[in-house]
């Protein structure tokens, strides 16, 4: 009955998160990502989506997720962090409310909701109610479960042992959190204990305690193998949530205190005093540790060293108030932003290119982060020149604006090939696939050339040369003629059994990349000859 009643609730908790993220759309990944900017705003921020996810290590796990791609920045995730284990407080307060004798009616509606209705909206939130129903629901055979602890010695003994050693009981809650890979089942066990009287506050407040601690497992887990910023952002949770519980082990007398100061004032049952405690210890740790940030961030990044690769996937220049004030300014805005997404262009190119010569895994994850980044600024510079072309424009500016249009989707396209050839590698090193050390010298001799025509290109857009279009054009000429060439020649090579059909497949895939890398590269330069 405990197992199954354990089974039922971890379901309803995640089914009502998926119901609650469902009905407030796939805006949230967005919300962390938009309304970060400062400290504040992301502890408001990481409140709201664990409350709407019901999951502090979703939330965690989302931002630990958005730091890895380069989305947010390591100061930005610690505020939402601790947003996080204020949010995961509501979940405690639910349980508080003791509905068990509804469960069922409700899970009734809820089912009533998700089966009778052809309407999505109206499913998602049947979804919502009927994991509010189980919650209770799975919360009521845990508590009929565990309800002969309470007068079994050898639990009884062990429980006075934690009231006297509350040191024992935050462990006791560091292992339930982490065995059942849920703070919030974790705290709900706990309740269900208190409720029983199964366990006294004096030992129920250390395990809660350990609970908070329990919970940066799952943070840790996702960080292991992610870029150095996101390992940094998962141990800021776990040094968060340890110096919170060192914090109140060191006044722990005075914290029981005023939580039974607190259920005699406000007459709190016996769930709903556990979720005080939570809701009170949480938001102290918070309110204690959020002016030192910065400290927190210095700290992890010695304790975790490394180089951090520091991009800016937001635009920097594309200031709406020109759209409508000057919308010549707005495109030489636009300029300048596609010019800051092109050099984003020739970076990914060129540890792309280190990725095939070295296979090394830092270089294809730089890579694709850059490549990441050019298609997050595609999005923004287009929606932002749509809207400027709204405006009344003269023939120039309107010529400005087909023009940096083309450019935008020629850099994206070159983001494409140039991930192309990072999965191309890693196809090779997946199948041990070799290539032959004339074919490598081939394909260094066509990167050298590819890199320094994309280079070109874009230095005439920047300073509007007219020389390095030209050159360009040249340049591209001699990539189509070396395709061509390398191409016969990979083919000799395969006839005389020198490479393997496997090696040939690759070789003439990324020679195609490169080929067709130049001609963006030309069309960018064709955009500069025609502009002037």
């Amino acid at each position: 009955m405990f197992l199954g009643g354990v089974g039922i609730f971890l379901f309803s908790v995640k089914y009502m998160g998926d119901g609650l993220q469902k009905t407030a759309g796939d805006g949230l990944r967005n919300l962390l990502d938009r309304y970060t900017t400062n400290p504040f705003m992301g502890l408001m921020v990481g409140i709201i989506v664990t409350i709407l996810l019901q999951s502090s290590s979703a939330t965690t796990v989302l931002t630990v997720g958005l730091v890895n791609a380069g989305f947010m920045r390591l100061r930005q995730s610690v505020a939402v962090i601790m947003g996080a284990n204020i949010g995961t407080t509501t979940t405690a307060f639910i349980i508080g409310l003791n509905l068990k004798e509804y469960s069922l009616p409700i899970m009734a509606i809820g089912a009533f909701l998700i089966f009778f209705f052809k309407i999505k909206k109206v499913n998602n939130i049947g979804q919502i109610i009927f994991g509010f129903g189980g919650l209770f629901y799975g919360l009521a055979l845990m508590g009929s479960s565990l309800r002969p602890l309470s007068s079994w010695e050898p639990f009884v003994d062990f429980t006075i042992r934690m009231g006297e050693h509350p040191v024992l009981g935050v462990i006791v809650g560091v292992i339930l959190a982490v065995s059942l890979q849920s703070s919030s089942a974790a705290i709900g066990l706990v309740q269900q204990l208190y409720e029983q009287g199964a366990i006294g506050l004096q030992a129920a407040l250390p395990v809660l305690i350990g609970d908070n601690i329990g919970t940066t497992i799952t943070a840790i887990l996702v960080s292991i193998g992610a870029t150095v910023a996101a390992r940094r952002a998962a141990l800021t949770h776990v040094m968060f949530n340890v110096l919170g519980a060192i914090l109140i082990m060191i006044i722990f007398p005075f914290f029981v205190n005023f939580i039974e100061f607190l259920a005699g004032q406000f007459n709190l049952n016996p769930s709903m005093q556990i979720a005080a405690a939570h809701g009170v210890y949480n938001t102290a740790n918070v309110l204690i540790q959020f002016p030192f940030i910065a400290v927190l961030v210095l700290i992890v990044t010695k304790l975790v060293p490394g180089e951090e690769l520091e991009l800016d996937y937001k635009p920097k220049h594309l200031d709406p108030i020109f759209i409508g004030s000057s919308p010549g300014i707005a495109l030489g805005q636009a300029k300048q932003e596609v010019l800051h997404m092109a050099s984003y262009s020739q970076h990914a190119l060129k540890h792309a290119i280190r990725y095939m010569e070295t296979g090394e895994k830092k270089d294809a994850d730089k890579a694709l982060k850059y490549e990441d980044a050019i298609n997050n600024l595609d999005k923004e510079i287009t929606e932002y020149l749509i809207k400027v072309s709204s405006r009344s424009l003269s023939a120039s500016d309107s010529n400005t604006h087909s023009v940096l249009l083309n450019v935008v989707r020629d850099i994206e396209r070159i983001g494409d090939h140039m991930e192309n050839i990072v999965e191309l590698k890693d196809y090779q090193k997946a199948n041990k696939v070799t290539l032959s050390d004339v074919a490598i010298q081939d394909l260094n001799e066509m990167f050298e050339l590819t890199h320094s025509t994309l280079q070109s290109a874009m230095d005439s857009l920047e300073h509007d040369d007219l020389d390095k279009a030209h050159e360009v054009l040249k340049h591209e000429e001699l990539i189509d003629k070396m395709e061509r060439k390398l191409r016969k020649q990979h083919i000799v090579r395969m006839n005389e059994g020198a490479c393997t059909g496997a090696a040939g497949i690759i070789f003439v895939d990324i020679i195609s990349n490169l080929e067709r890398i130049g001609d963006h590269s030309v069309n960018i330069a064709e955009t500069v000859i025609g502009e002037e």
